[in-house]
């Protein structure tokens, strides 16, 4: 079973790759929202380290003609969870990852400041990996127990608190499944 630990913020089990792009919560925002996304690097692929290397500031910019259109981007995720369903860690959870943009959940804007940003490895135009869903309720039970303040309300995709700006995780995540590895029924 995966545990938070509350002091480093990092998750046990996890594999650990530091990003620079993170900064500190602002005083007063507890954690109490989980926002799943979807990326594919470059889009429609997935393996490789490309994602990794975005969200550590080292892409190759010339490696592929997409690259272009987001160089000089400084994003981040708490998580992602890749297609095998291994788990890596960019930022602490106890800190701001730059994961979604602008943005409003339940009227509060600057949803990064109280959120975790968990990325699922793929398009949103494909299915997502039985692994995938495994790795992902294991981490959201984790972080459940370390954060009670996330409620299922709060448990939302990138495009619900960006619409029109953003599509993911988009319409093959399947919610009922997650939140039914999850959450207690009812």
């Amino acid at each position: 079973m995966l545990e938070v630990d509350k002091v480093s913020g990092l998750l046990a089990g996890a594999n650990y790759v530091p990003s620079p792009n993170f900064d500190a919560r602002p005083a007063g925002n507890g954690i109490d929202a989980l926002i799943i996304h979807a990326i594919a690097m470059p889009p429609g692929e997935s393996g490789g380290t490309d994602i990794e290397q975005l969200f550590c500031n080292r892409l190759d910019f010339t490696r592929h003609p997409f690259y272009h259109k987001i160089e000089g981007l400084t994003v981040s995720s708490h998580l992602l969870i890749r297609r095998d369903g291994q788990v890596v860690q960019f930022v602490p959870f106890n800190e701001r990852a730059w994961h979604a943009g602008v943005s409003v959940l339940e009227g509060r804007t600057r949803v990064n400041d109280f959120s975790i940003g968990i990325e699922m490895e793929g398009s949103e135009q494909g299915p997502f990996e039985e692994a995938q869903y495994r790795a992902l309720a294991e981490a959201t039970r984790a972080l459940l127990a370390a954060y009670p303040a996330i409620v299922p309300s709060r448990m939302v995709g990138h495009a619900d608190i960006a619409p029109g700006r953003k599509t993911d995780p988009g319409t093959y995540f399947n919610w009922a499944r997650y939140r039914n590895a999850v959450l207690p029924s009812a």
